[in-house]
């Protein structure tokens, strides 16, 4: 991944700006001696969103660059987070969705790295409702989801464990994800604050937060998040990003969209 600098002017504003009235619900937990921000969202009170390019058709680059925006135009902001692998020009490596409009197909081709560790995953909003769904399995279904990014590898599959990760592993990153309740009425997004396994990230999301299906977004220096009162950044900028606002907000806005059709 390239690195550039982060902008952070105008984050603390943006925090005063939207706290208050922000129905935020996030909280960092324990689990297994290790720390985690986890933000819980009921779809039916918010409005999720995935990022790349803004108006400009350049991508965004920093979460900054994308609660600017998402401030500009009136949202209240709950969270952002960075929402899957990207290629040096920051364009996704995967199946990504905006607005109903495919921008990227979905990638099923092996290779090396953790994207191609299958399976893989697709994390999608539609309808009032979130899911994550294997890769293959979302395809068969021809689903034509509001908004879509592709990751991997999956963490938690129906309940299960990924079958390649190892208890035994030393492999430790920061990492981020997201998992989604049985239903898909609840959606959960993850920062590690430390360095963890695999297992024990995917066994955060099974065992501790509920989700029987949760997807990897990236790991090492890339995981950020910004929300009220939380300012988790690095140095990496970023590709996909997902936006969670306050319902109200989005309401206003598409119906603003729906008058100049």
């Amino acid at each position: 991944h390239l690195r550039v600098a982060l902008l952070g002017v105008g984050f603390a504003a943006l925090t005063a700006a939207t706290a208050a009235p922000a129905r935020a619900s996030c909280n960092t937990i324990a689990f297994e001696r290790a720390q985690f921000t986890v933000c819980r969202f009921d779809v039916e009170d918010v409005a999720i969103e995935i990022h790349w390019r803004g108006d400009n058709a350049r991508p965004f680059t920093t979460l900054n660059a994308v609660t600017r925006a998402l401030s500009a135009k009136g949202d209240r902001i709950l969270m952002a987070m960075n929402a899957g692998m990207y290629h040096e020009d920051l364009s996704p490596v995967g199946y990504h969705v905006e607005d109903r409009r495919k921008l990227k197909a979905a990638n099923t081709r092996r290779g090396p790295g953790n994207f191609h560790l299958l399976p893989n995953g697709i994390f999608f909003v539609d309808k009032g409702r979130v899911g994550v769904m294997e890769t293959r399995a979302f395809l068969r279904r021809n689903r034509r989801p509001e908004f879509a990014t592709q990751s991997g590898p999956m963490l938690v599959i129906d309940g299960k464990l990924h079958p390649k990760f190892r208890s035994t592993s030393q492999s430790r990153k920061r990492r981020n994800g997201v998992g989604v309740s049985q239903d898909g009425r609840a959606v959960v997004f993850v920062l590690s604050n430390q360095p963890v396994t695999f297992h024990a990230f995917a066994r955060l999301f099974r065992d501790q937060l509920k989700t029987p299906n949760a997807l990897f977004l990236d790991g090492g220096s890339v995981p950020q998040m910004v929300a009220p009162g939380i300012s988790r950044l690095s140095f990496a900028p970023v590709g996909p990003v997902v936006s969670v606002t306050s319902k109200s907000q989005a309401r206003s806005k598409s119906k603003r969209a729906s008058t100049t059709r």
